[in-house]
């Protein structure tokens, strides 16, 4: 693609990538500045997209990128989402705050299969309700919830793991 091209995308896809970010931040001024971060990171990078996937489907991951980075900037902790869980879960929130466990947390995420990497992520590091969650994957809020803790309970065992080799 030719940079000349670039208005004609941002044109085009602007809105639906603000509604997209509107989705996930649920506050419009926030929405805005993230889009057009996130368009801006797209312009940078437009001579390395190469065409084989929809364009619409790249300026979303760059929008969630700059989404989660956003909230990382702003110091979000992923462990106020555990708080009021059972007793069961505390466990999981000591891996959350002891910083090795975390990284430990962290390198398993990034292994796990979709949908449970981003429906964990975007619940628990992008503090998005299980309605929002269901609504990006065109789910109901059930199916979000299910799959939320089905992933929690990956990286419970996980880390339970991990514990029993220590």
């Amino acid at each position: 693609m030719r940079k000349l091209d670039f208005e004609g995308i941002y044109e085009e896809y602007f809105h639906v990538v603000y509604l997209y970010m509107t989705s996930l931040t649920g506050d419009e001024n926030v929405a805005e500045e993230m889009t057009q971060e996130a368009f801006f990171k797209a312009l940078k990078a437009i001579d390395q997209f190469d065409g084989s996937k929809d364009i619409r489907a790249w300026l979303f991951t760059i929008a969630k990128n700059t989404y989660f980075s956003y909230y990382k900037r702003k110091k979000r902790q992923a462990v106020s989402n555990f708080i009021e869980e059972k007793d069961e879960d505390i466990q999981f929130v000591h891996h959350l705050m002891n910083e090795e466990k975390a990284f430990i947390v962290h390198r398993f995420l990034h292994q796990m299969a979709e949908p449970y990497k981003e429906v964990f992520s975007l619940r628990t590091f992008g503090e998005l309700p299980f309605e929002r969650i269901g609504q990006l994957f065109g789910k109901s809020a059930g199916w979000a919830r299910v799959t939320f803790y089905r992933a929690r309970k990956q990286i419970r065992e996980y880390m339970e793991g991990m514990d029993d080799e220590r």
